[in-house]
């Protein structure tokens, strides 16, 4: 299996800021993968997303997307190859939901039956009817249903690579749940590599094929779950789990 995403001691300092918001980090992705990356507010781990995709370039270091190298690439021609899912959703208000998921297959020149089809099959697969939704706006759309349309827009031009940027973390419990298992759904029939950000550890130790456990920018623990919950790599990562095992003792 190749390698999908690369970081070759990668730095990222803000200007005027006294310390790395990614400090010296190194690690590999395989195709395929579900990558989850956990950690609070203010540990990296949005900054170090957002380098993939070039929203914010690299102090040193390099990136490397299926083995090219990101900074030789021109952003917006690597960001049309590259699913981007943010918490807000950013849905065009004024766009029905077929026009918002049409909008990068719109920019590639694709035919409208070509379109028409892509939105049919993508509202299928994100468990929305395509007739019932298609011509609904935005404003008329529950904040799951909202999300939905976010993640097949995402996937309208077929990308190899996703980057979810807490996605669910607006979202009720319920359809927070039913989006984590639609997510997995697709991840599996897409054959897609995914990096998605949280906070929730329950939620990243659910959807990751390995989990990356961020603090002050440096890597912590990169591993399966099942190495993490056994073998902790230090105090930091056991306290994090620790906090999910106080929160479900609270209720027995």
């Amino acid at each position: 299996m190749s390698i999908a995403v690369e970081f070759q001691d990668v730095v990222k300092r803000f200007p005027n800021a006294t310390e790395n918001a990614v400090d010296h980090v190194s690690f590999q992705i395989q195709e395929k993968e579900m990558i989850t990356i956990l950690g609070t507010s203010g540990c990296g781990k949005t900054t170090l997303m957002k380098m993939v995709n070039r929203l914010y370039d690299p102090t040193s270091g390099e990136i490397h997307v299926f083995g090219e190298n990101i900074q030789k690439t021109d952003p917006v021609q690597l960001r049309r190859k590259i699913g981007y899912v943010i918490q807000q959703v950013g849905l065009f208000p004024h766009m029905t939901v077929e026009k918002n998921i049409a909008v990068v297959p719109e920019i590639l020149g694709w035919d409208a039956e070509r379109i028409h089809t892509r939105v049919t099959e993508l509202l299928e697969l994100v468990n929305l009817n395509p007739e019932q939704y298609r011509n609904r706006y935005p404003a008329q759309l529950s904040g799951g249903q909202q999300q939905r349309v976010g993640l097949a827009r995402a996937l309208a031009a077929g990308p190899s690579l996703m980057l979810l940027d807490e996605p669910f973390g607006a979202i009720d419990a319920i359809n927070r749940t039913k989006l984590q298992d639609e997510l997995l759904k697709i991840h599996e029939r897409a054959g897609l590599t995914c990096m998605f950000v949280t906070h929730d550890v329950t939620e990243a130790l659910k959807l990751g094929t390995r989990i990356m456990i961020m603090n002050q920018g440096k890597i912590q623990q990169f591993d399966t779950a099942k190495q993490i919950l056994e073998y902790p790599a230090n105090e930091y990562v056991a306290s994090l789990l620790q906090s999910v095992q106080e929160g479900l003792n609270f209720f027995r």
